[in-house]
């Protein structure tokens, strides 16, 4: 009898040994396209277009500001372990650069190690709403309407 409970209890703190083990291995996940090197060397600066550029590789992930000046193709890696965010451990960055003849002018490889953080303009419209909250304006309009419009005294001709 005691064996079979000696034998549950290392089954029990076996299998907790393996959860707490999966629990602390990380997940790995990919984001995006970056083209290989054997890719890359069929692309000839100064002679390849845009169109060539993307029967070769492929489609950017983004563009240039205008949508000309550069193609973007970017990879991300992501790894999360147990109960704690996502943490960003390799980033890779090409930038294939377009001349105003349309030619390829330079092709260059970024990785998280060169990359900084910008700090980006939020353009928004603003709102009419300064400095209240909803209860504010609800309460703003109690005391602001003419009793005539619920009554049926208005100028609005004879009835």
């Amino acid at each position: 009898m005691t064996d079979s409970i000696t034998g549950g209890v290392r089954g029990l703190i076996v299998a907790g040994g393996l959860a707490l083990t999966m629990a602390c291995t990380p997940i790995v996940r990919n984001h995006g396209y970056v083209p290989t090197e054997g890719d890359l060397a069929q692309i000839t600066v100064g002679q390849d277009t845009r169109e060539t550029v993307t029967t070769l590789i492929g489609p950017p992930t983004a563009t240039g500001m205008l949508g000309t000046d550069a193609f973007f193709y970017v990879q991300s890696r992501f790894e999360t372990v147990g109960a704690r965010a996502p943490v960003e451990v390799d980033r890779q960055v090409l930038a294939v650069s377009f001349a105003p003849s349309g030619t390829v002018s330079n092709v260059e490889r970024f990785t998280l190690q060169d990359g900084r953080v910008i700090a980006l303009s939020r353009r928004v419209t603003t709102d009419n709403v300064r400095d209240s909250t909803f209860l504010r304006q609800l309460l703003g309009s109690v005391g602001r309407f003419d009793a005539s419009n619920f009554i049926g005294g208005g100028d609005d001709g004879p009835r």
